[in-house]
């Protein structure tokens, strides 16, 4: 099949339920990928699925188990609210410069087994954005299927725009479980003592960036202080929540994910 009678076909199948699937096929038919989802995002709350292709056991760690709070710290999420043109993006490209020794990547991550994971952006409204992921467990996609790839960016952006153009109706009307607090609110709630908050307000925000897996050096250009005032810092986050590793670090956050309130 060629791209013209696919992209007649994803046409045809606009605002039909087989859409997502159809428009994967043809992305696929251009360059082939073994895995995909498509999530849609709007600020804090509960993202959507709006298509996955996984089997049973990766579905539960991609879909599943990402929906509960991994995706807070995923830098496909954490960029979907930046509005502009649709663009594909490359996760190592974008993601902070000590992401893939971070205890995210670690002991999230990890677990999908992927080679590499690519994403095609865009967004409905400002604050409503949909990511529709290529995943490869093979080999990462080469400088030149990833060009080929882009070629598409303005028919997705074009289709998934008018095809999903009632999304943030259905952020507001699908039942959903209360909208997540944001990052620095569940940190604060995470490492609660006995009633009372032990982390200034600083220490929450080197926190969020150790989770999301920036170095002491990019904290600090993010922060506006020296790297020795964030590793200052990162030992007093240490010692006030009696940890001694970003594991339990990252442990403390996802426990807290886990709990009934959030």
């Amino acid at each position: 099949m060629n791209w013209a009678q696919a992209s007649a076909r994803v046409i045809d199948a606009l605002h039909q339920p087989h859409f997502p699937a159809t428009l994967i096929e043809a992305i696929r038919n251009v360059v082939p990928f073994e895995h995909t989802v498509t999530f849609a995002y709007c600020g804090n709350r509960r993202p959507i699925a709006l298509h996955s292709e996984f089997p049973v056991w990766k579905h539960k760690v991609m879909v599943e188990d990402y929906q509960e709070g991994p995706y807070l710290l995923d830098p496909f999420y954490l960029q979907s609210s930046q509005s502009g043109d649709p663009r594909l993006v490359r996760l190592r490209d974008m993601a902070p410069d000590r992401f893939y020794q971070g205890e995210y990547f670690r002991n999230y991550y990890v677990q999908t087994e992927l080679a590499e994971e690519i994403g095609f952006m865009l967004n409905i409204e400002p604050n409503v954005g949909i990511v529709i992921s290529a995943m490869r467990t093979s080999k990462p996609f080469s400088a030149h299927e990833f060009r080929k790839l882009g070629e598409l960016v303005p028919f997705i952006g074009a289709v998934g725009r008018h095809n999903w153009a009632d999304l943030p109706k259905q952020f507001t009307q699908t039942p959903q479980p209360p909208e997540t607090d944001n990052l620095s609110k569940i940190i604060q709630h995470a490492f609660c003592d006995l009633g009372r908050q032990i982390l200034t307000a600083r220490e929450v925000e080197v926190t969020e960036y150790i989770l999301k897996g920036y170095s002491a050096e990019a904290t600090a250009r993010a922060l506006g202080i020296s790297c020795g005032t964030v590793r200052i810092h990162r030992r007093n986050i240490y010692g006030k929540l009696h940890i001694n590793s970003q594991g339990e670090l990252f442990s403390r956050f996802i426990n807290a994910m886990t709990e009934p309130n959030n």
